[in-house]
């Protein structure tokens, strides 16, 4: 699958500790661990001597160790030591397939398959005036193409998050311009009427989004306020959101917070996008079929919907198959 040849989120950082993890993703069960320099690993979930899960193990001197015989491996995957025969010497086939790990975003990120080095981009990473934080993970019962779109769209603002990110009474979305680029899509020109549109929001305020695709299932938004409406001077700020498709119908999500208040402590912002995401969840779930369809003949359109029918065409141009009907 193409998808094997991109970078996935799997877990936080701080997730991965002294012990090994369980995760999934793709469909496919995996165990990541640290070594004893703090290397991240990942590795399948499946000892393979006699298939007992590896996460359920434990590290011992930098090495990950099987639960069912004891079967130690080090970071490179293979088996150096069995203790059933301690002078055996293991040849270099009794190993664990191993995959490509990065660390980036706060999150450990994981490539099934071959592919580029280029991580999804978050340009506001690298601006020092503005905070990071990671608010999640939230795992969401539906696709990840289908919560990329939802993070695209605009004209549910004012029915899903009625009295904060829209108003009825001000629903109406002005055209708004789609271009492709290398890594995906780029919607300018979009323009929100918002009750509350940040944590210190004064007063409604016009807002300007621009979204950008730059993976499969990875996009970012930048929101700028009418002046004089957020009690911040300066008020900027960027949301990326990254997903693990864990399956077809199932997917955890993360948002990575750039924003320019260093004073609000992390419950308060993380309180912020959790009531945001809380009041998408089960619209997203409800949604059928959980698998975003592909045929532009499937469902139908708006002018409104120009940047979710664009990232469409993206999935399809590339070939995506994980999480779509066609």
């Amino acid at each position: 699958m193409i998808e094997h040849q991109h970078w996935h989120p799997a877990v936080s950082v701080e997730a991965l500790g002294e012990k090994p993890v369980a995760a999934r993703l793709l469909g496919d069960d995996l165990v990541l661990w640290r070594d004893a320099a703090g290397v991240a690993h990942a590795w399948p979930d499946r000892c393979p001597h006699r298939g007992a899960k590896l996460s359920l193990g434990r590290i011992e001197d930098g090495r990950l160790e099987c639960p069912y015989h004891g079967w130690q491996f080090e970071g490179s995957g293979r088996c150096v030591h069995v203790p059933a025969v301690p002078a055996f010497t293991p040849p270099v086939t009794h190993c664990v397939r191993t995959f490509a790990v990065r660390e980036a975003h706060g999150l450990v990120w994981v490539r099934l398959g071959d592919g580029g080095d280029v991580l999804p981009a978050f340009a506001a990473e690298a601006d020092a005036r503005l905070r990071k934080l990671n608010c999640g993970p939230y795992v969401v019962e539906t696709s990840a193409p289908r919560i990329v779109e939802n993070f695209l769209d605009m004209a549910h603002f004012a029915f899903v998050h009625e009295g904060w990110l829209g108003e009825r009474g001000a629903s109406a979305i002005d055209d708004y311009r789609v271009a492709e680029t290398p890594t995906g899509l780029r919607a300018t020109q979009c323009k929100a009427w918002q009750p509350q549109s940040n944590l210190h929001s004064t007063g409604p305020a016009q807002v300007e989004y621009t979204y950008e695709v730059n993976a499969p299932y990875t996009a970012v938004l930048t929101k700028i306020p009418e002046p004089g409406t957020v009690a911040v001077p300066d008020w900027r700020e960027s949301i990326a959101l990254f997903l693990c498709p864990v399956d077809a119908e199932r997917s955890i999500a993360w948002f990575r917070l750039a924003v320019a208040d260093f004073e609000s402590p992390d419950e308060k912002l993380r309180a912020f996008q959790d009531t945001i995401f809380r009041q998408d969840q089960p619209v997203l779930e409800s949604q059928g079929p959980k698998r975003l369809p592909l045929d532009p003949r499937a469902e139908l359109h708006s002018p409104a919907d120009r940047a979710s029918s664009a990232y469409r065409r993206y999935l399809s141009r590339l070939g995506i198959t994980f999480g779509v009907t066609r």
